[in-house]
């Protein structure tokens, strides 16, 4: 029996996704149980306690759909060598993988700005947090109500 050449492209256009079938994907592989903001910023603060000033986090207040969530971070800082942003964290209280974005920044950023889109998988709090070079911590969280979560526990 010949072999046919659509045969051959059919059987390795399958190949990679049969094998990938079995590998649950890092945004589903967890379940989604809602953790407090405490509970989420402990890893990153070493006990420390944030403050709540100096920082703005925007994002919408309904997300139609948690897929593309926009999100904008703004710390106040003089962005000097002496005193600046060094890093943004954005952390959600519901998503399989709590940590969903880190920004490194330095004097050379010139402002201490960002901004991303997110994945949220269904209503949480959404949480930035700026470790400043000085070892200060700065805290926003906000609410955000999601009516098409995008991380679904495959259970």
């Amino acid at each position: 029996m010949p072999i046919d050449r659509r045969d051959v492209l059919l059987t390795l256009a399958g190949a990679p996704l049969g094998s990938l079938a079995s590998v649950p994907a890092w945004a589903q592989g967890g379940a989604s149980r809602v953790s407090s903001v405490e509970e989420v910023i402990a890893p990153y603060t070493s006990g420390l306690l944030p403050g709540r000033e100096g920082i703005e986090l925007h994002l919408p207040d309904l997300a139609d759909n948690g897929h593309v969530v926009p999100a904008r971070v703004i710390v106040h800082s003089p962005m000097t060598e002496a005193d600046h942003v060094r890093q943004i964290l954005l952390l959600s209280t519901r998503n399989p993988v709590r940590r969903m974005a880190s920004f490194s920044l330095g004097p050379w950023s010139g402002r201490a700005e960002i901004g991303t889109r997110v994945r949220l998988a269904g209503t949480q709090t959404v949480v930035a947090l700026a470790r400043l070079s000085t070892g200060e911590l700065r805290l926003a969280t906000r609410e955000v109500v999601v009516t098409e979560s995008a991380c679904l526990d495959q259970e």
